[in-house]
């Protein structure tokens, strides 16, 4: 395996065990073990877990720009481009029932460290935050973008914490209709 491809496998497998284990119960030795590298040649890509992490949120945010790209490019409309957005709690349903939002979890997680990659993994919000103020304003709601923006992440992460909590799909399935039914108002 090229030192390119190991590096990015690591990534990767951080990434899930960050995602299902948390950041602070996922030590150095676990992603070796699950990458099946030996630690003398982990060390070799990654010097800390600190570095893993930056290279996890980079690969996050590069991931996230690329879908928020994809969506854009499509036909759809900025209220269905706003659906999908919403459907992600469906979508990835089964991960959220089990582990809670990947961007919310980490995020919480590292607040609560008081860790200084905090605001970077804030970035990802930020990005979400952005992209759907964007939608709304090509909706005709620039004046309340931000706002109608806020609401629809809050939703998001509110399911998001509550499906983990209950595992309910029902719930989460009757949230999002209403989720899109409030939406509907905003594309009349």
């Amino acid at each position: 395996m090229s030192s390119t491809v190991t590096r990015s496998r690591i990534v990767e497998v951080a990434d899930r065990l960050f995602y299902q284990h948390g950041y602070l119960h996922t030590s150095f030795a676990d992603i070796a073990a699950a990458v099946g590298l030996s630690r003398g040649n982990f060390y070799y890509h990654f010097k800390s877990k600190d570095a893993i992490l930056d290279a996890v949120l980079e690969s996050r945010v590069d991931a996230t720009r690329r879908t928020l790209r994809d969506w854009e490019t499509s036909n759809d409309s900025p209220a269905d481009r706003i659906m999908r957005f919403v459907e992600i709690v469906v979508t990835n349903g089964a991960d959220i029932r089990r582990h809670g939002c990947p961007v919310g979890t980490l995020t919480t997680e590292l607040a609560k460290l008081d860790h200084a990659l905090h605001d970077r993994a804030r970035e990802l919000f930020t990005l979400f935050r952005t992209w759907l103020r964007d939608q709304f304003v090509l909706l005709g709601h620039a004046g309340q973008a931000d706002e109608l923006a806020m609401h629809v992440l809050t939703f998001s992460q509110g399911v998001a914490v509550l499906s983990n909590a209950f595992r309910d799909e029902a719930y989460v399935s009757r949230e999002v209709d209403r989720m899109r039914d409030w939406l509907s108002t905003y594309t009349r």
